[in-house]
């Protein structure tokens, strides 16, 4: 696992995002982490019902823009590391989607740094998602709008 990576749906692992942070020679200094979760959700809009999402990323642009976010987010005071990482492909209602990790020596060093790396990740990533509706309905998002 590396600390910023766009996959296909199945190959990413949230207990191997753990090991990596437990990983890291500053671990010692973590005292909590916290965690972002993106799923694919059922209802978007006006109670319009999701069938399905597809996801596609200019791939090595993405994790450049990841790398780059986690590297801001891990120089601030009181961080030890970020991740980021997102699945493209079709996904299902429920399907895990995005996650964002970031440890640090307490709760007020590691969320407003979560929020941060989950803003700019959504704001600036090069990915693109289709909504396909149960109506049969589909069409392209701007991505990190929702």
């Amino acid at each position: 696992m590396t600390r910023v990576g766009i996959h296909e749906k199945g190959d990413l692992s949230i207990q191997e995002l753990i090991e990596y942070i437990k990983a890291n020679e500053r671990f010692g200094e973590v005292g909590g982490v916290a965690c972002f979760l993106g799923f694919v959700k059922g209802m978007i809009g006006e109670g319009k019902k999701v069938k399905d999402l597809e996801l596609e990323a200019y791939k090595e642009r993405a994790e450049e823009i990841f790398s780059q976010i986690a590297e801001d987010i891990r120089s601030r005071p009181g961080i030890v590391e970020c991740l980021i990482h997102h699945v493209t492909g079709k996904l299902k209602l429920g399907d895990l989607i995005f996650v964002v990790m970031v440890a640090g020596r307490s709760r007020r060093d590691v969320f407003p740094a979560l929020v941060e790396a989950v803003e700019r990740a959504k704001r600036e990533a090069t990915i693109w998602k289709k909504e396909t509706l149960e109506s049969g309905e589909s069409y392209w998002v701007e991505y990190g709008t929702e």
